[in-house]
């Protein structure tokens, strides 16, 4: 989202094009990460669209989150990052006033319809674990397209006052900094949904957590009754009477003991191991997917949102809000490797569309 603040006003608007905000290098560094922000993007959500338009194991009715998902993300890189890339470089708004209040807008309808469709995944995720049997039954592509369409029609509204409330100048494009639309807007694009998905993604962990450890206690509970070594097993002592004397009978059954025991004790390792395992994996899952989501936007839409409150008192240097307002544009390309590579279909279609240019070229 395209900050408030803008460049200091003056008359002469030659001054604006004369003077860079950068030094050569520093313009250089700056176009190179952005440039490589923006194809990462592009090729990242690419894939996503194209992987689950052609593969059969990836026509799950919650895919089409993805999918619209990451045409938002391209929509970012085609539609905003050029033409802030334009305004940070050149340090003035050159695209004229009606396309600043359109880019505005755009601007926040795809970021906040970006982060809208993270909150809606982490909704489908959570029902999908604790009501299964339902959601399956009542998970069409039409309910999961009713639920995008709400993620847009939210984000158009918050993202309509930049239409009406834009400032655009001859040499400035920034959106109307009255306290109210910023905290109004910061709340609905940033804090409430990461509000939804932390305690969401929690409760999640919870539920499979507990869910794991019935698991181990059901499979306790219904493992066979097996001997300790030194018990008799009148079972195995009456099979073996009918090959056996007496002294021979009870070593077998002995031996028999042992090894079942030894079976037994194995299998509930090995089942506690893949329990742990599973519960790291998702622990790991989990942290990637909300430490990127908040690195990359709570940084921005905390100072934007401070600054509002406080005014000059808090507002921070120009050069590091700067940093703040790119970090959130990052979490477009982030997206497509936060949601696919964790999933097995995901990775065997991107294999197979990135090695079929290569197969057509020999």
């Amino acid at each position: 989202m395209e900050p408030a603040s803008g460049l200091p006003n003056t008359s002469d608007n030659s001054s604006w094009a004369t003077s860079a905000p950068h030094s050569p290098a520093a313009t250089a560094l700056i176009l190179l990460a952005v440039l490589a922000v923006l194809l990462a993007t592009l090729v990242g959500n690419a894939l996503v669209v194209a992987a689950v338009s052609t593969s059969r194991a990836l026509r799950a009715p919650q895919n089409l989150f993805l999918v619209s998902l990451a045409s938002a993300d391209i929509l970012v890189a085609v539609l905003i990052l050029p033409f802030s890339l334009a305004n940070e470089v050149m340090g003035y708004w050159y695209f004229g006033s009606l396309w600043c209040s359109l880019y505005l807008a755009l601007d926040v309808l795809l970021c906040t319809a970006s982060i809208g469709h993270l909150c809606a995944i982490s909704l489908d995720r959570y029902w999908a674990v604790t009501r299964a049997a339902r959601l399956n039954l009542r998970r069409s592509p039409g309910r999961v397209r009713g639920m995008i369409g709400a993620v847009w029609a939210a984000a158009a509204l918050v993202a309509l006052p930049p239409l009406f409330k834009a400032r655009p100048r001859a040499r400035e494009c920034a959106l109307s900094n009255d306290t109210w639309y910023v905290l109004a807007s910061c709340v609905a694009s940033f804090f409430a949904p990461c509000l939804v998905m932390v305690t969401v993604y929690c409760r999640i962990y919870q539920v499979t957590k507990r869910r794991h450890m019935a698991v181990l206690t059901a499979h306790g509970s219904l493992a066979p009754q097996l001997l300790r070594p030194g018990e008799p097993d009148n079972r195995a002592t009456e099979l073996g009477g009918l090959m056996a004397g007496p002294g021979e009978r009870l070593s077998w059954a002995l031996a028999s003991s042992r090894r079942r025991w030894s079976q037994h004790q194995s299998m509930s390792l090995c089942r506690r191991r893949l329990v742990r395992v599973r519960e790291r994996r998702f622990t790991v899952v989990l942290a990637v997917v909300m430490g990127a989501f908040v690195l990359c936007w709570f940084p921005f839409f905390f100072t934007y949102s401070l600054e509002a409150v406080c005014g000059d008192g808090c507002r921070v240097s120009k050069p590091l809000f700067s940093f703040f307002f790119w970090i959130g544009y990052c979490n477009s390309s982030l997206n497509p490797l936060i949601y696919t590579v964790f999933n097995r279909d995901f990775r065997a279609a991107f294999r197979r569309l990135l090695s079929a240019p290569a197969r057509h070229g020999t």
